[in-house]
């Protein structure tokens, strides 16, 4: 940082406004520069073990050099992800306190729950996305389709006979479901279990015909044969498996359900702590090591400015309240 010395005998001279001034941004370089002053901790709002506690885990990690402080990840799960957002929310709004956001707490939950306990944008200071996870379409080994189309044509030939399974009410599985009922004019049932790894036993054991599963959950299943995959439900097709279409190419044009997950501080955070925060997690974004960790978890690293960040959550929230209230979810 460049250092700009005064001779004392020119200082006498410098107005009163301009001495002013010279103090705000001394005190708002200084404040950037002591940032972080102690450990900092990045709240998971789900369990440990899945993708967004691993990629947590990773950015921790990686942060830690940067900031000169340990960063340490603590899970507080519950209702959707709303108990651990809702801590962060209510944390003191230094930089010290983040919550590692997804889809549920950011996008789904307002639309979805009558009593949310934050305000997913008013209650927050968005950093940084991190990374999408891309989410597929895959039916039980034994239903005869190998495209979408035919999937389809099963699903309207026998319309009670086709059931969808996934990890939650309000889960991106969920809602894709609930999507491709509509686009499609179909009317599968959503049968919720607890968690997505009883939703793909249960697509195994054939009690369901298909899931919206996070790719990188399902691709086991996909290379032992256990399920077949039609399509991804991103936008564009995933370098994860590039030979899947996705559902545009499938006939769905604005079909992009995508998992994913940003780091966010709670509302009033200083505009410099949120920079500082911004700089560094993109760099670590950016870097290959990084990219090869979360490629290797099956997800892609997707560093933005924090009011990129912001206008996406404002889309995902509109999105998603559409979806809600076109399929009549009723709110918990």
């Amino acid at each position: 940082m460049m250092t700009i010395h005064f001779m004392a005998r020119t200082a006498i001279a410098v107005p009163v406004a301009a001495l002013g001034m010279l103090t705000t941004l001394t005190i708002a370089a200084y404040a950037q520069q002591a940032y972080p002053e102690r450990a900092v901790t990045l709240v998971v709002p789900f369990p440990p073990g899945g993708a967004l506690d691993v990629a947590a885990r990773l950015l921790a990690n990686g942060l830690e050099p940067s900031l000169g402080q340990p960063v340490v990840v603590e899970n507080r799960p519950g209702a959707g992800g709303n108990i651990g957002a809702d801590y962060v929310a209510k944390s003191e709004a230094d930089g010290h306190t983040l919550v590692l956001g997804a889809l549920s707490t950011h996008g789904v939950n307002v639309s979805l729950y009558r009593d949310m306990p934050f305000d997913p944008v008013a209650d927050f200071e968005p950093v940084s996305l991190v990374a999408r996870t891309p989410n597929v379409l895959v039916v039980n080994a034994d239903v005869e389709a190998e495209t979408v189309a035919q999937f389809l044509e099963l699903a309207k030939a026998d319309p009670e006979g086709f059931m969808f399974s996934s990890g939650s009410a309000g889960s991106a599985g969920h809602l894709a479901g609930e999507l491709l009922n509509s686009a499609a004019g179909i009317d599968a049932v959503h049968i919720p279990y607890q968690g997505s790894a009883a939703a793909m036993q249960a697509v195994l054991a054939g009690e369901v015909q298909f899931i919206f599963d996070n790719l990188a959950s399902a691709s086991s299943h996909i290379a032992a044969g256990s399920v077949r995959p039609l399509a991804v439900t991103t936008s564009e097709r995933t370098p994860f498996a590039d030979d899947l279409p996705t559902m545009a190419e499938s006939g769905f044009e604005d079909f992009d359900i995508t998992t994913w997950f940003g780091v966010l501080a709670p509302a009033g955070t200083p505009d410099e702590v949120v920079e500082r925060l911004n700089g560094e997690i993109r760099s670590l974004l950016e870097s290959e090591r990084f990219r090869e960790a979360m490629a290797a978890q099956g997800t892609e690293a997707s560093p933005s400015s924090p009011q990129e960040f912001a206008d996406f959550i404002d889309a995902e929230i509109a999105k998603y309240a559409a979806i809600i209230d076109e399929a009549g979810i009723e709110r918990q």
